[in-house]
């Protein structure tokens, strides 16, 4: 199998995306979650450009990878300075990291607008930069800025670009899309004329993602002879970011049959994508290819039948190759092959009646403004009670919601909950910081006497949305609550549907509480 390299730029390129930031301890996190997957090279970035990164590259010289080289990332010498005395190059020069990635000028405009250096000069700055460097020992990556820009102007100074590198001992001429501006079959033809041009140098890539190709020209240009890929993780970068590694790798893995990481590290990419986007604290987008919570996601009922029959019917790759795990989603598309996988999902048994009777139960819910796809656990519940398995938690008597607010002084809202656990009849009290606040409050004072295991469920999310918005204030509302253990663990969604606010919420809180109970989440003991 043909061998392609990865280079990841996370912690440089990366972080020029808006609102991307880390310390240097997590970027070191990072560096070995990267490492652990197989990439080859990682770039660190600017050596003491900043106090941070001069703490980043003082952490990384103490850390022992498993195979990925650190690279340091910098630029050609100033105009009018040799290149030995060009401080910047001395820093390159001094750092542990094994690899030096310097990147230059290809473009004339840059050259006339930017640098404002003759051509000649340009060629200079090339040649001696990356000369000085493999003097002090260094590997050299050769980032051709604005290359495919060059092409385009003038074909033959970019090569002169290119060789200038090669011959002063550059290891990989990567050839970068640095404005995203290209396509495909503009990437590839490039590269093919470059690889025929210079056919003893290794060619790189490195792209963009403004015109929504930087995976494809990723690939393309990999097709063409490119034999090393740049890019990000889950293409964090400047303005529409970079090219996609968390998609870039399995596609050249597992669909063009190139060589990139040890196959049995392709399962820890899901992993390596959420948790990079963890530290950030960003989410994952969910649609994104391969990684993402609904790449594998069905809805459909006749794509679920067919799943079931055979998962090549509509699914691209088993999703387990790359640590993801199919999920069917139920909604008024749903049949009863929704139905039956995901009550098999949950460990129970439906007889044909009851599955038929769920689905029209189902289609209904969703017609009176339920949305299961986001509320799992509601939907789980729904399938209990069609089973004839659901134990409520509680025989339900009343509540009731009052808020105060005085002049000069704040809100006060209080709720009582009167319900019944067996035999023992509960009227509990509370105040919270809002109508649903109090209402939880109530409700745990009464239910964790016998369920004391339901106090260490917390409600992490908490979303609104009116539905029938002509009707105003009188719009019916749905509510939707994420919860999860206090320790971490499995989270969950459920729902409640209402024209009153509170109600909704009400039914939204039972259930999380009463799918913790029912699955085991809180471990719930009692009568």
């Amino acid at each position: 199998m043909t061998s392609v390299k990865l280079y990841d730029t996370t912690l440089r390129d990366g972080m020029q995306g808006q609102g991307m930031s880390l310390s240097a301890a997590e970027k070191v996190r990072v560096v070995h979650a990267l490492d652990a997957l197989g990439v080859q090279f990682i770039e660190a970035g600017f050596p003491a450009s900043n106090p941070k990164e001069a703490e980043l590259f003082e952490l990384l010289a103490e850390e022992k990878l498993e195979q990925a080289a650190i690279c340091a990332f910098g630029m050609t010498r100033r105009r009018g300075v040799e290149a030995d005395q060009d401080e910047a190059l001395m820093l390159l020069a001094s750092t542990f990291a094994p690899v030096v990635t310097l990147v230059g000028k290809t473009w004339s405009l840059h050259l006339e607008k930017v640098t404002k250096v003759t051509r000649e000069e340009n060629l200079a700055m090339i040649g001696e930069s990356v000369a000085f460097l493999r003097g002090e020992g260094k590997r050299i990556m050769y980032d051709a800025e604005h290359f495919f820009d060059a092409w385009g102007d003038d074909r033959d100074y970019s090569l002169e670009c290119l060789k200038a590198a090669h011959e002063a001992g550059a290891e990989v001429l990567v050839l970068c899309d640095t404005n995203g501006a290209h396509l495909p079959d503009q990437i590839a033809a490039a590269v093919g004329e470059v690889r025929s041009a210079l056919p003893e140098s290794e060619l790189g890539i490195h792209c963009h993602n403004d015109a929504e190709c930087g995976v494809a020209n990723a690939l393309a240009a990999v097709d063409a002879g490119a034999r090393q890929v740049q890019g990000t993780v889950n293409g964090y970068g400047e303005r529409c970011g970079n090219s996609n590694l968390i998609s870039i790798l399995p596609s050249l893995q597992l669909k063009m049959g190139y060589e990139v990481v040890p196959p049995e590290n392709m399962k820890e990419l899901s992993s390596v994508s959420h948790f990079v986007a963890d530290l950030l604290n960003v989410a994952v987008d969910p649609d994104q290819a391969y990684v993402g919570k609904n790449a594998f996601a069905h809805k459909g009922g006749m794509h679920v039948a067919g799943i079931a029959a055979d998962a090549r019917t509509f699914e691209h790759m088993d999703p387990e190759a790359v640590g993801n795990a199919r999920k069917v989603l139920a909604s008024e598309l749903s049949g009863k092959a929704t139905v039956l996988a995901r009550a098999e999902e949950i460990g129970l048994e439906l007889d044909d009646a009851a599955a038929r009777d769920a689905v029209e139960t189902l289609k209904q819910k969703e017609h009176d403004g339920y949305h299961y796809e986001a509320a799992e656990a509601s939907f789980d519940l729904l399938l209990r009670q069609e089973a004839g398995e659901f134990k409520p938690l509680f025989t339900f008597e009343s509540f009731k919601v009052q808020t105060e607010k005085r002049a000069g002084a704040p809100v006060e809202t209080e709720a009582i909950v009167k319900i019944k656990v067996g035999d023992e009849r509960y009227v509990e009290v509370a105040e919270g910081n809002g109508p649903v606040n109090a209402l939880d409050r109530a409700l745990r004072q009464a239910i964790t006497l016998h369920y004391p295991e339901l106090s260490k469920i917390e409600l992490t999310g908490y979303r609104v949305r009116i539905l029938d918005t002509a009707h105003g204030t009188g719009a019916g509302t749905r509510v939707l609550l994420d919860s999860r253990r206090e320790d971490g663990g499995d989270s969950w969604g459920s729902i409640g549907v209402s024209e009153n606010i509170i109600e909704a919420s009400w039914e939204a809180l039972v259930d999380s509480l009463a799918y913790a109970f029912q699955n085991g989440n809180a471990g719930a003991s009692g009568d």
